[in-house]
Order: C-alpha cells, then structure tokens, then sequence
C-alpha cells in the first residue's frame, strides 16, 4: 500500500521552501561561486574581492550594489578577521546582513498604505510581455483566498483580445469585471469601475492598463489622466502603481522602473518569473538604486505562485 494513502499527503512546501526553489538558478550563481572564492582562504584579501565582484555582477546586483557590497565586506571583514577564522562564513553573513538591510530601507515586505480605506485601488503598469495580465489573476486570487471582495477594471481598451484575456482570469477567480468594448477611453472605463466598486462596497480595484513602452509620451499621458480619473472619486487613488517586472530582463528592468518611476508615479514592484532566471539579484538592484519597494514576487506558474515578497526569506534562500 502507497505510503501516502496511509499517512495522508505530504504537507505543502513552507513559503522558505517555495522560494529556495524559486531562485535555484540565482543561488547556483551566487552562493557557489562564493563558496569557491573563499575555499582555503584566511583573509579577505584584493583577489577575493575581485572573484566576488564578478559572482555578484552575475547575479545581476548592478553596478552600484555591488560597489556597497564590496565595500562592506572589505570594511567589516577587516575589523574582524583576526577573531573570525572562517572567512567563507563571515563574509556570507557580511553579504546577507547587508542585503537585508538594503531590501528593508527601501520598505520591501512592509503593507502599503495599510490606513486606505476600501475601495483600495491598484493601478498595474508595464510593457507587454512582462506578465501583467497574469498578475491581475494571481493577485486577485490570492485577495479573494484572504476574503476581501475584488472588481478588475479592464482598462487596457488598446491593446486586441486584452479583455479576453483578463475575463479568463476573472472566471478563474470568481471576479467580477467592469469593461467596455475595444478602443474606448481608458479613463471612462476605470470611472464606471470606481463608481461600481464604492456602490458594491468592494475592498480592492485592480487596474488593468495597456501595455506600454516607457518613451511613449501619449501613453504615459493617459496614465496620467487615469490616476486623475481615480483621485476626483476616491481620495488617494490610486493607492498603488505597481510596476510590472520580468525578472529575466535583469539591469534592463532597472531601466524600465527608473523611467516609469519618473513618468507614471510607481510606487512598488511585481517581480514575476523569479523561477526562471540566474539574475535574481536584480530585486535587490532595484530596490538599492530606485529606493522602491517590491511587494509581490511570481515564483512559479500557478495561481498560488504569486507571493508577498519577504526580504528576509528571499536572503536566506539565497544562500541556504
């Protein structure tokens, strides 16, 4: 008899567990090679530094975050090799003590605006490509699990079979959606949705917008015009613009937020497809660089596998 039917099914993988494995590729990168830059060392000496430059420019922590890594290694280390012996030990425990605190400054992990009073309104931005839709379904699935009652608005009127897309994920969430046929104004659609939202008593809007690429300055002044839109009916909508991410562009996603950051007023990263990249570092570049929060990381293909980002979760499974 199968070991299963007699002990039930084995418990679901810890949340620690989830995201070991989300960055498999990123830890195979990083904590390897820097096992082997310190094998046999006594010192944190200008060879290693130069061996870890290169681990964690692989990973993809960016230029900028890896100067303050190393820096702090050097400076650390140095006031206390004498006393330390494992110089591997000690500077892995260097690195995550002060990636944690790079992820914690910029707010990752914390609730975002936790005083809002319902309707919250999430407004998602981004290219195309990236996930969104996607990421509209998996969050909505994860608010209607914790019991908060959810409408998608379907403001990506641009772009073909946008809505199509979006109403699958309604259905698989058993969200409703406000939408409009293709081509109307994004920003009429989003006020039907506002009005439906406050007169239902929903908890959380989430906003779909057209995908778009951030030197598209008509595009960004439609942006503009729906977060208007939002704030003359409820005060302080939107409550987020989250950006939209795809880990696997690594420092070009750096790029993507600095220029939404300066066009459409985000104020915190989706970082999807985390599972399928080596340049998982990129989470801890963007929150350095852009001093933004991330709030959710896609860590698989299901519709669970949209988590909350947890700063100290994610370090340790880095190195674990």
């Amino acid at each position: 008899m199968p070991i299963q039917s007699l002990f039930g099914p084995p418990p679901p993988p810890s949340l620690f567990d989830r995201f070991k494995k989300a960055v498999t590729s990123t830890r195979d990168t990083l904590a390897a090679k820097l096992e082997e830059a310190t094998r046999g060392k006594i010192e944190v000496d200008q060879a290693l530094l130069d061996q870890l430059e290169v681990t964690l420019l692989a990973a993809d922590l960016g230029i900028t975050t890896t100067t303050e890594l190393l820096k702090a290694v050097k400076t650390r280390a140095s006031s206390t090799t004498a006393q330390a012996g494992d110089t591997s030990t000690q500077v892995r425990d260097i690195l995550k003590d002060e990636l944690l605190g790079i992820l914690t400054r910029s707010g990752s992990g914390a609730p975002a605006n936790p005083t809002a009073e319902p309707p919250v309104v999430l407004m998602l931005v981004g290219v195309n490509g990236v996930g969104k839709t996607t990421t509209i379904g998996k969050l909505a699935h994860q608010l209607k699990g914790n019991g908060k009652e959810v409408l998608l608005c379907a403001a990506d009127t641009f772009r073909a079979a946008a809505n199509e897309q979006l109403e699958v994920w309604a259905q698989r969430s058993h969200t409703e959606m406000i939408r409009q046929k293709p081509g109307a104004d994004p920003s009429a659609v989003l006020y039907d949705a506002l009005a439906a939202a406050k007169s239902r008593g929903v908890d959380y809007v989430i906003v779909d917008t057209a995908g778009r690429l951030h030197n598209k300055s008509n595009l960004m002044a439609e942006l503009e015009k729906m977060k208007r839109t939002a704030g003359r009916l409820i005060p302080g909508a939107p409550h987020e613009v989250l950006l939209i991410l795809d880990a696997t562009t690594g420092q070009n996603g750096v790029l993507q937020a600095r220029e939404f950051l300066q066009a459409a007023g985000v104020t915190g990263i989706v970082l999807t497809k985390l599972d399928g990249t080596a340049k998982g570092g990129v989470a801890v570049a963007i929150a350095r660089e852009l001093n933004l929060p991330i709030r959710y990381v896609g860590i698989g293909e299901q519709r669970d596998d949209l988590v909350p980002f947890n700063p100290k979760l994610y370090v340790d499974s880095l190195f674990e």
